[in-house]
């Protein structure tokens, strides 16, 4: 037998996160800049989370973000964007691009290193001598 409403189990984790008490309404708002200091109050004062304020932060939006998924209208997922760019601003990490703990730089999708991942060109001649045929 079907239910009157489909359960939605994403709605029930932003309500009730394990990690984060959010407000409610946190996303309904229009500003981006109050949304991530909504986001960035309710990380640094759960005693619930697992990892850094930042990331619990990071997580909850792009988890939100994930869920409404294709509900989202554009000027929504435009705001929300500009919420992540805010949220790293407020906790002082960088707009682009992103470090590995070594401190090497992870390009984004989409962009490639000049010559592959080893960053060495090949010769043109190179890659005539070495098809697969």
């Amino acid at each position: 037998m079907a239910h009157a409403a489909a359960h939605k189990w994403s709605k029930e984790v932003t309500d009730h996160s394990n990690a984060l008490d959010l407000k409610d309404g946190v996303f309904k708002q229009k500003d981006p800049k109050r949304i991530a200091k909504s986001l960035k109050e309710s990380a640094e004062h759960s005693e619930r989370r697992k990892s850094s304020p930042y990331r619990s932060a990071m997580s909850m939006l792009t988890f939100y973000m994930n869920r409404a998924g294709a509900q989202l209208k554009a000027d929504e997922k435009d705001k929300l964007e500009k919420t992540k760019d805010v949220l790293r601003d407020l906790y002082q990490r960088p707009t682009t691009g992103r470090n590995t703990k070594l401190g090497r730089k992870v390009e984004k999708p989409g962009e490639t290193a000049p010559g592959g991942p080893s960053g060495q060109k090949a010769d043109v001649d190179d890659q005539k001598k070495h098809t697969n045929k």
